[in-house]
C-alpha cells in the first residue's frame, strides 16, 4: 500500500513538473560568488505605445524573477521613462498615449521590482518640461516617491533637491557593500545636471573616499565614437552636458570608476545604440564609461522600443573585474528564438577591470 502511494505521489510530482514553465534560456553567473547589476536603456519607446508596454513589463518581470538567481544588487535605468512629461495632445505619428498614461505605465512596470531590489533611475530630457526639457518641471517625484520601494530604505545615503526645490530621487546616492568588492556608491543625477548638483556629487564622492563610485546620468556619451555630448539644443537651464560632467565631476574625482548613461543613438547597427571609452582621471586611474540606449533596435524610432535588450553587469569575486553581457528576455523566453537572445560582438560582451 505504501509503495503504491509513493508511486502515485511521484507521478503527480512529475506531472506538475511537466506543466511548469521550462525557461528557455535561464541566465547564470559566470562565477557563483559574483553579484550583478542590470542596466535598462531608455524605456520611452516601449512606453509611448500601449502595444509596446508589455515588452518593458517583460524586462522588469524577468529581473524580478532573477533577483536571487543572478544575485542582483541593483537595477540601473538610464532615463527617458516617458516620451513626453506633460502633454495631452497626442502626435499620433510618434505615440498613442498621453503623458499621464505613459507615467502610469512605466510606474506599473517598475512596481514588479518594489520590495525586491533597489532600482536607480537617471531622469532624461523627455522626463522634463512639456514635451522635451523646455523647463525643469517633472512628474517623476509623483510616480517614484521614496516610500514606494522598501529596498531603497537601507541603501539610500544622500539626496539633493531637484530643479523645483523638491527632495527627489532624481539626485540621490545609494550605498552597497559586499565581501569581495567592499563598499560601492551609486550616484544618480537629473538630466543635464546643474553646477550645484555636480558640486554635491563631487563632495559626496570625496566624503565616501573608501568607496568605488558608479555615476549614473542621462546625457554623457555619443554613440559609436563615444565623444562627450556638448551644446545640445534643449532649453532647460542651467545645465551641463557630458563634456562638462567629465571636467567638473568625473575627472577630478579619484574614486569614480564607472559612468553609465543613455540618451544618444540612431537607427542602424547595434553599434549605433552603444558606446564605450576609458580615460584616466586626475589621479591617473582608469574610468570606464558606457552608453546603452537600445530604443531604436526594435524597428527604429516608431518600432517596438528595443527588442527587450538589457545588460547584465557581473561583478566578479576578484573585486575588480566587471563582465558585461547583452541579453534579451524577449528572445530568450522562447526556445524558438533563444539563439537570438545573446549578442556576442566586441561592443556587446566585454570585461572592464577596475584596478
Amino acid at each position: 500500500m505504501n509503495c503504491r502511494f509513493l508511486l502515485l505521489a511521484a507521478c503527480v510530482v512529475a506531472a506538475f513538473a511537466c506543466l511548469a514553465q521550462d525557461r528557455a534560456d535561464r541566465q547564470s553567473l559566470e562565477d557563483p560568488e559574483s553579484f550583478s547589476m542590470v542596466v535598462l536603456g531608455d524605456p520611452q519607446g516601449y512606453i509611448k505605445y500601449d502595444i509596446n508596454q508589455p515588452l518593458f513589463d517583460l524586462c522588469t518581470a524577468w529581473i524580478a524573477d532573477n533577483v536571487d538567481h543572478l544575485n542582483i544588487r541593483a537595477v540601473l535605468c538610464t532615463g527617458d521613462l516617458v516620451e513626453q512629461n506633460e502633454n495631452i495632445t497626442m502626435n499620433r505619428r510618434m505615440l498613442n498615449q498621453t503623458s499621464e498614461e505613459m507615467w502610469r505605465a512605466v510606474s506599473r512596470s517598475f512596481e514588479r521590482l518594489d520590495g525586491k531590489v533597489p532600482y536607480i533611475i537617471s531622469c532624461g530630457n523627455h522626463d522634463y518640461g512639456y514635451r522635451s526639457s523646455e523647463c525643469g518641471i517633472t512628474h517623476f517625484p509623483d510616480y517614484f516617491p521614496f516610500g514606494r520601494n522598501s529596498k531603497w530604505r537601507d541603501c539610500l545615503v544622500a539626496d539633493f533637491p531637484n530643479r523645483n526645490g523638491v527632495v527627489s530621487l532624481e539626485n540621490a546616492a545609494f550605498e552597497f557593500e559586499t565581501p569581495s568588492w567592499g563598499k560601492l556608491l551609486v550616484i544618480t543625477s537629473e538630466f543635464a545636471p546643474r553646477d550645484e548638483v555636480l558640486d554635491w556629487a563631487r563632495k559626496l564622492a570625496a566624503r565616501y573616499g573608501d568607496h568605488k563610485v558608479i555615476f549614473l546620468t542621462h546625457s554623457y556619451l555619443c554613440q559609436r565614437d563615444a565623444a562627450y555630448t556638448d551644446n545640445e539644443p534643449y532649453k532647460i537651464s542651467p545645465r551641463n552636458w557630458g563634456r562638462q560632467i567629465w571636467e567638473k565631476l568625473v575627472y577630478p574625482s579619484s574614486n569614480i570608476r564607472l559612468v553609465v548613461c543613455g540618451h544618444t543613438g540612431e537607427p542602424g547597427d547595434f553599434e549605433d545604440a552603444v558606446a564605450y571609452r576609458c580615460d584616466n582621471n586626475s589621479a591617473g586611474v582608469d574610468v570606464h564609461q558606457m552608453m546603452f540606449n537600445v530604443q531604436v533596435l526594435g524597428g527604429g524610432w516608431e518600432g517596438n522600443g528595443g527588442d527587450g535588450w538589457l545588460r547584465i553587469l557581473e561583478f566578479m569575486p576578484d573585486g575588480k573585474t566587471i563582465g558585461v553581457r547583452t541579453y534579451s528576455p524577449l528572445f530568450g523566453i522562447s526556445p524558438s528564438t533563444r539563439h537570438l537572445a545573446h549578442r556576442n560582438g566586441a561592443c556587446d560582451r566585454f570585461k572592464m577591470v577596475l584596478e
